[in-house]
């Protein structure tokens, strides 16, 4: 067999962060070769994660970066606060982050190099976790908001002239409006549909006249509408103006919201 130094043991801990018996059990069984050993690694993390995969993981944060003409945010979850407030943990996040801006516009999944981030993360601290969502947008102006406590984002894009002010009031009124698309046609048609049929019920049981109970059923569907795309909404900050008031011209091209758990 294969002499094991010291100092081999100690490269192969630096490189992956684990412990100093681990990484010469490694070395042992892998004869020296440095490749090998970490490769042995490697696979012992993944059983290890396989084995946690089914804890949940209700806790975690939420990142965001701004990119030149786009931005791109990243929820990651694990199964306590105490974790998510890990320097790793954060570090962790950070990368994934960075790895998303790379990725093309629009919704994404975890790719391999996600996924390796992810388990090394794991293998340091011992937590299930995971990527959970990530997106990113393009536009002529960005806006971002993420809450003190980094478990409430926002990323939304505009097109058209729009104040830093105004900007940066949109990314909080998202946040707490929580709305479901940019217009009413981004509404879930079935989820309108299913409105429409409880209000239709509601107003026939009432015993109104079916003329006053179909104006009773365009009212609500409109006001339910109305609540949940972003610029027919109320503005948090004025709630006698629209949101689509106070962007003037400008146009939501894309936003995203994500709360730790939602």
């Amino acid at each position: 067999m294969a002499e094991i130094t010291a100092a081999m043991v100690k490269a192969l801990r630096e490189e992956t962060s684990r412990g100093m018996m681990e990484c010469k059990k490694a070395l042992q069984e892998a004869n020296g070769d440095i490749d090998a050993a970490r490769g042995i690694l490697r696979k012992k993390g993944l059983v290890k994660a396989e084995k946690k995969a089914d804890r949940a993981t209700s806790e975690g944060l939420v990142g965001i970066k701004t990119l030149d003409g786009g931005a791109v945010m990243v929820e990651a979850r694990c199964e306590t606060d105490f974790c998510a407030r890990n320097d790793e943990f954060q570090a962790m996040l950070a990368k994934l982050v960075d790895q998303a801006a790379e990725e093309p516009v629009g919704d994404m999944q975890a790719t391999d190099a996600m996924k390796e981030t992810v388990q090394a993360a794991l293998a340091k601290i011992g937590e299930n976790m995971s990527f959970a969502r990530g997106i990113k947008i393009a536009a002529t102006r960005i806006g971002t908001y993420l809450h003190h406590n980094k478990k409430v984002g926002v990323v939304v894009g505009v097109e058209g002239e729009v104040s830093d002010e105004t900007l940066s009031d949109l990314c909080m009124h998202i946040a707490f409006a929580d709305p479901m698309g940019i217009s009413a046609d981004d509404i879930p048609a079935e989820l309108v549909e299913k409105e429409r049929q409880f209000a239709r019920d509601e107003a026939i049981a009432s015993g109104k006249p079916a003329e006053i109970a179909e104006k009773m059923v365009v009212g609500k569907i409109r006001k339910f509408v109305a609540e949940r795309a972003l610029v027919e909404q109320m503005f948090v900050r004025d709630d006698k103006k629209q949101v689509k008031q106070i962007l003037g011209a400008a146009k939501v091209t894309a936003f995203a919201r994500y709360a730790v758990g939602g």
